[in-house]
């Protein structure tokens, strides 16, 4: 499966959404895009990984190394995930404790102060 990744702005965050497998062929994407989005000035970073299948340690990197990327400079950085068998992939690995995990984007953007309108796809 390939993987799908769409951005969209949210009451002032971004929100990567993913789509597929992230895995070893298809993590250098993913990291791609976060990498591009924080080097272009995003400060307010939210994956949405409900379109995810699949999700193994590259893809778990991936997400650690972007968290590390926006930390310096004050960023922020959620996950939206409410499937089972990823939250156990995060609770085995005990990154539920490094990342904030959230049911919807709009439980991620109010957490971090937003309205949660959103206001359209940006790419």
């Amino acid at each position: 499966m390939e993987l799908q990744l769409a951005t969209r702005t949210v009451a002032g965050h971004t929100v990567l959404e993913v789509g597929g497998e992230v895995d070893v062929y298809t993590a250098p994407r993913l990291r791609e895009r976060l990498v591009e989005l924080i080097d272009g000035g995003v400060r307010g970073v939210i994956v949405d990984l409900g379109g995810v299948e699949f999700l193994d340690s590259t893809g778990l990197g991936v997400l650690v190394g972007a968290l590390k990327r926006l930390r310096p400079v004050g960023g922020t950085f959620g996950l939206v995930c409410a499937k089972e068998p990823l939250l156990k992939i995060f609770r085995i690995t005990a990154l539920d404790q490094v990342f904030p995990i959230y049911p919807s984007v709009d439980a991620a953007v109010q957490a971090a102060g937003g309205t949660g309108a959103d206001s359209g796809p940006t790419a």
